[in-house]
């Protein structure tokens, strides 16, 4: 996909049928802002309204890979006031995030999990076609790790969003993007490994 929004309208049909879903959401950024040029849906505020409208279960929501400049002197606050767990880049760098994941399988147990992954959660060096790059983001080796150590929750849906081509004159964003929604097709329920 590609504005962030569109993660809003499908989690209102998830939770229409699943009740309050977890979230494992890779990003530079939190996606919680309240509003932008007056407008209250944009691509910086979908878990802000998801939120607003019980959506989401907060106490299974995760946010990984969250870095860059803001306006704000806490930029998290809102997430961790709902209950998220917030993981920041600078705790990902070089390292696996295999242990993280098994914490986070812990954390979901066995109710309906959404994962959201925004291009920009990885470094621009790897994906910079996108519309608001961050520096010093995950790798895709770590992207890998995430999705992967998805595998085993009940996944009730995936999306990656915010590739834009048109940055990335070298396609690798596409190319990339494309395979971490590889990936999570892998990962869902019901799917067998060779």
């Amino acid at each position: 996909g590609g504005d962030h929004t569109i993660t809003y309208p499908i989690l209102q049909a998830l939770a229409a049928k699943h009740g309050p879903v977890g979230l494992v959401h890779v990003d530079a950024h939190t996606d919680t802002g309240d509003t932008a040029l007056g407008e209250k849906i944009y691509h910086g505020s979908p878990f802000r309204r998801c939120v607003e409208e019980g959506l989401l279960d907060c106490s299974r929501v995760v946010q990984i890979g969250i870095r860059g400049s803001s306006y704000d002197p806490d930029p998290y606050e809102y997430s961790r006031q709902q209950g998220f767990r917030v993981v920041p880049a600078e705790q990902c760098w070089m390292k696996s995030l295999e242990p993280l994941m098994g914490e986070v399988r812990a954390q979901m147990g066995d109710k309906p999990v959404y994962i959201s992954f925004d291009i920009d959660g990885l470094d621009p060096a790897y994906a910079p076609g996108t519309g608001t790059p961050e520096i010093a983001g995950l790798t895709p080796a770590q992207a890998l790790e995430i999705i992967r150590g998805c595998k085993g929750l009940n996944i009730v849906g995936c999306d990656l969003v915010e590739v834009a081509p048109m940055y990335d004159v070298s396609g690798n964003t596409a190319l990339l993007g494309a395979n971490l929604l590889f990936e999570m097709l892998c990962v869902l329920p019901g799917v067998r490994a060779l």
